[in-house]
């Protein structure tokens, strides 16, 4: 059995380093700055989509992910890196202990850099559950979720009818959608409910304490 978990806003919740990564690649670049509260939709889609939706011209797309990555990565001066300045939802340890107790293999599928993901899920104290961690490369490849869970059915072997993909955003259940897989879409993060509905959630959960007994269910019947 195995799972394809989601970090930001499934595991972690990133806002204040991703956040405050836009806007220094905004100030950087000297475009208009957008207040915290407005900007919680650029936790999920890759950079190279969300920046022209802030106004990036074409032309400064790659200068505005390089700014982005300088400030998240502590070059910037940011200290700690903003990469580190995310929080474990309550519940997430205990979920992750019980569904590797029961069996599962845990994946994480994330459309963030792996050279970022690794190091975070390290600082953290989460890597050890997992098997595997896969991310898109810096040049961008693989940052479409489809793309990266075709990779990943393909390198771990993984068999999509055996498989689950959790997420928080449209992009990790279209994602597993298009590679066969079912999906649990997560609500503490930062997609709607009628998001994930939308996007064809195979189910639907409120509280991580819940999502290993939904998880199994779908997986085995038994929760």
């Amino acid at each position: 059995m195995d799972i394809l978990i989601d970090l930001d806003g499934t595991l972690v919740d990133p806002k204040i380093g991703i956040i405050g990564s836009v806007q220094y690649a905004l100030a950087t670049l000297a475009l208009p700055v957008p207040p915290a509260d407005d900007l919680h939709w650029v936790i999920g889609p890759p950079l190279r989509t969300a920046f022209p939706k802030l106004g990036v011209p074409p032309a400064q797309v790659e200068d505005a992910v390089g700014h982005y990555r300088e400030n998240y990565g502590g070059a910037g001066g940011t200290r700690p890196p903003a990469m580190y300045q995310c929080t474990i939802y309550p519940g997430i340890e205990d979920t992750l202990t019980a569904l590797t107790r029961a069996g599962c293999r845990l994946i994480v599928t994330t459309s963030k850099p792996r050279a970022f993901a690794h190091p975070i899920l390290r600082e953290k104290g989460l890597l050890p559950h997992f098997a595997a961690v896969h991310g898109a490369e810096l040049d961008g490849r693989r940052d479409d979720k489809a793309e990266l869970i075709a990779h990943i059915i393909a390198t771990e072997r993984v068999d999509p009818a055996n498989a689950l993909m959790i997420g928080d955003r449209k992009f990790d259940c279209i994602g597993a959608q298009k590679n066969g897989l079912r999906s649990i879409g997560v609500t503490w993060g930062y997609g709607s409910m009628a998001e994930l509905r939308e996007a064809g959630a195979s189910a639907l959960c409120d509280q991580p304490r819940g999502l290993h007994r939904l998880a199994l269910w779908m997986l085995t019947g038994h929760g």
